[in-house]
């Protein structure tokens, strides 16, 4: 296979940072070159390099055979490189069709718009995809997952022969990720050169036909994919071996802290939910997306607030409106999507620890900033975030480390019970095996955990039982060592 991209002993610094210690690597035609390493590896500041959004200190940049002195994002494009990234970059206020023609067409002000044009090629593009998106919608009225289907639309029309894809499921729904998987291969089979970028393993072993790992901004290894197993790609992720990305209970389940009794919410689609959650344990929610998980902690949260049913917590029934109410009562909630709410990426960490507890913290007219940066220092060394220091914002931070302040705030708030909406998503291997060290310490200290994930293996790995979801209510109550088909199966209403 020909080469489409060549880099050679790539370095970049900023400042006194060294992100990228003189990498090598390359993409053939008609591959798909897996590029893994813990967040700060260096993975994303390649990847600028790459598509011309940072100009490197050192080394050369060869694109089909030929070398390139100065990459911009402009040239990069007219390469014919694409990079589909986590966050999509479209405009809200525009319409599908209104977006793929702005990635698509030239620049010109004096120029007829051909609107059946741009609405049937928008739709071929979707078609080829197999996204059921309207042409017409606006980008805002869209899920994450269809944002992103969008950007590879865009990627497909402008014709890449170099496609980037940063963590592209870490969003979509299982169907939409066999979509997405048919579109790599599809653009395999047509001599396209993909680097995919993720941090589920199973997703490269099922897709990648190469793999380079990157650790403290260094190549560590290009391998064949067939001989690496997942052991092998973990110990050249994080340089030693992870033996307990699960590591087990410590603590036996005490009173219960949390009953559900037949509840409701017809806002939310919770139909019926009977569910205990123990002082001491962690109870795994798994289901298939839109199976009702997330809309049940919102409920429990006072988001959307339940319509009939029972809450008891500590022996006492409870009505729980707001969130204010739910902190109130000793309720915790970490939400799914930390960038949006979880954490405010401006604002310093020690702020950000503090946001739910700001009466206790500054009581009266009095600002307690000591008291306040205190509390975030102890939660620092207490979590294991890396970081300059409670000054520093949100932003700077890797996605694990984000995950970690927004576990902080609402430990602060001291709660009875934790609950934990997709707790390691989009974070690498290393700080994954460190966040469920955290929940599984919390839980022998007492705390009642009630985990939602939509990766299998963690809620095998991690759940002293499983509550399995379908249809807004609990279709099955499993024990934590149930085997995946088990789940499956209750997850998709098969029965024996």
């Amino acid at each position: 296979m020909s080469s489409l991209l060549q880099l050679s002993a790539v370095a970049k610094s900023f400042g006194a940072v060294r992100a990228l210690k003189g990498v090598s690597f390359d993409l053939r035609a008609g591959e798909v070159h897996a590029l893994l390493g813990e967040n700060g590896a260096g993975k994303s500041t390649l990847i600028k390099v790459i598509t011309g959004a940072h100009q490197p200190d050192g080394g050369a940049i060869e694109i089909n055979g030929e070398r390139v002195s100065h990459l911009t994002p402009a040239s990069a494009h007219k390469l014919g490189i694409a990079c589909i990234y986590q966050q999509p970059a479209l405009f809200p206020d525009l319409t599908v069709t209104e977006n793929i023609a702005l990635r698509l067409e030239p620049a010109s002000a004096a120029r007829k718009v051909n609107w059946p044009a741009r609405r049937t090629r928008a739709t071929e593009l979707l078609k080829r995809i197999g996204a059921e998106i309207s042409p017409e919608a606006e980008v805002r009225s869209l899920s994450m997952p269809e944002q992103q289907l969008v950007e590879i639309a865009c990627a497909l029309g402008a014709g890449a022969r170099i496609v980037i894809m940063d963590e592209p499921t870490a969003s979509l729904t299982q169907k939409e990720q066999h979509l997405l998987f048919a579109v790599v291969k599809d653009l395999r089979t047509n001599g396209v050169g993909v680097i995919y970028i993720s941090h589920r393993l199973e997703e490269i072993f099922a897709l990648a036909d190469r793999v380079t790992v990157l650790r403290d901004g260094e190549s560590v290894g290009t391998n064949q994919v067939h001989t690496m197993n997942e052991a092998s790609l973990i110990k050249l992720m994080v340089g030693r071996e992870v033996s307990a990305i699960y590591p087990p209970s410590e603590s036996e389940a005490g009173k219960a802290i949390l009953s559900l009794k037949n509840l409701n919410c017809m806002a939310g689609g919770v139909k019926n939910v009977s569910l205990d959650v123990h002082a001491g344990e962690v109870v795994g929610m798994a289901g298939l997306v839109g199976a009702g998980r997330t809309e049940l902690a919102r409920v429990l949260f006072g988001i959307t607030p339940a319509d009939s049913g029972e809450i008891i917590l500590n022996g006492q029934h409870i009505t729980i409106s707001s969130p204010q109410e739910a902190v109130a009562h000793g309720i915790a909630y970490v939400p799914e999507d930390r960038r949006r709410h979880g954490v405010i990426l401006e604002m310093p960490i020690a702020h950000n620890m503090t946001m739910a507890i700001h009466r206790r913290i500054f009581p009266g007219a009095w600002l307690q900033f000591g008291a306040e940066r205190q509390l975030a220092l102890d939660f620092i060394c207490d979590l294991g975030v890396k970081a300059y220091g409670p000054d520093a914002p949100g932003g700077s931070l890797s996605g694990g480390n984000q995950q970690k302040v927004s576990l902080a705030r609402w430990l602060a708030t001291k709660p009875k019970l934790l609950i934990l909406d997709e707790p390691t998503q989009g974070v690498d291997v290393g700080a994954k095996s460190e966040i469920h060290k955290i929940i599984r310490r919390l839980a022998k200290e007492g705390l009642a955990v009630l985990m939602i994930s939509s990766d299998l293996p963690e809620v095998l790995g991690m759940a002293d039982r499983i509550a399995v979801m379908r249809g807004g209510t609990i279709a099955a109550m499993l024990p934590g060592k149930s085997d995946a088909h088990t789940v499956m199966a209750a997850a998709l209403g098969q029965t024996k």
